[in-house]
């Protein structure tokens, strides 16, 4: 259709029309006079049909016209919008956005944050994943990730908000069913299954946990977590999802071999997107202000002396 694709001369249809005349579109526009009336009729030549009638009064648009006028409306208003969101400056924040994280922090940690969060922007829908992988930002597989690492992926920017405690538990019902024993090889010990060998808790229980004590295994922390809860044995749980439980009771201090770090992460691209930085900055202050719990400082009565854990010679 020529110029009827051509975006910059729906500029002077629209200018035109909100103007009513060439000259004072062609000052809105910096152009001259001749420039305007130029686009204007080679864009009636493209469409086949008159878009303006000129009046004593001004140019006036005619049925075509008006018809083109509201294409030319929505497509400026999808570019502004789209401009917008690339330049990081869309104040309106809605649609949808995809986070991805882990189990613990998907059933125990997010949710009455996320709460918080839609309370403030309902128009926004957050859809979470929970996935041990990572999934991929650049593919734009999420837009945000929430991992728990000590190494965040080099492509991705965001920022540490919390560091992630790990200790030993038990449940409380069987601790006090088996009594203090300073025996740990004869507890039973809830372990991670294979695909967790490149992590920091899966080496700390090799190198600490006999292997005949392990008696049940699991591919997720949320798992264990619940393993440990129905009474199966004992296990290497994150103090921010267990210590405020009373179903629970923690054997000694947080294991520093296995803390991690609680990053937010995005790619480059999308930091400054509305939706993504108004997220980002509502979990790093929220996350912020639970540090304590999360890094295992929460006050909470501790299993007897007699059973502290102390790894093998």
């Amino acid at each position: 259709m020529g110029n009827g694709n051509n975006w910059d001369d729906l500029r002077y249809l629209l200018a035109v029309a909100r103007h009513g005349s060439l000259s004072a579109a062609a000052r809105v526009l910096g152009v001259n006079h001749s420039t305007v009336l130029r686009r204007v009729t080679a864009l009636e030549q493209a469409m086949g049909a008159q878009l303006f009638d000129k009046l004593p009064g001004g140019y006036v648009l005619t049925a075509a016209g008006d018809e083109m006028h509201r294409v030319a409306q929505k497509m400026e208003e999808d570019l502004a919008a789209a401009n917008r969101l690339l330049s990081g400056r869309d104040t309106r924040i809605g649609g949808s956005l995809r986070v991805t994280t882990v189990d613990i922090l998907t059933l125990y940690i997010l949710p009455h944050h996320i709460a918080a969060f839609r309370r403030l922007h309902p128009e926004l829908r957050v859809d979470l994943v929970a996935a041990e992988a990572s999934l991929s930002l650049t593919r734009r597989e999420a837009d945000v990730a929430i991992r728990a690492t000590s190494r965040p992926p080099e492509n991705l920017v965001g920022r540490a908000v919390s560091g992630l405690a790990f200790a030993v538990y038990g449940a409380s019902s069987h601790l006090d069913r088996v009594g203090g024993s300073d025996d740990l090889d004869r507890h039973p010990w809830v372990g991670l299954d294979e695909s967790f060998e490149h992590t920091s808790l899966a080496q700390w229980m090799k190198r600490t946990v006999p292997a005949a004590s392990i008696g049940y295994r699991v591919n997720s922390v949320a798992g264990a977590v619940e393993a440990v809860r129905a009474g199966i044995g004992l296990g290497l749980l994150p103090c921010g999802v267990v210590d405020r439980d009373p179903a629970f009771r923690r054997i000694g201090d947080p294991v520093p071999e296995a803390d991690a770090k609680l990053w937010l992460l995005t790619h480059e691209d999308l930091r400054h997107m509305g939706r993504v930085r108004a997220f980002l900055d509502f979990m790093a202050d929220a996350l912020t202000r639970e540090r304590d719990l999360l890094e295992g400082r929460c006050p909470i009565p501790l299993s007897p002396p007699d059973i502290l854990l102390s790894p093998p010679p």
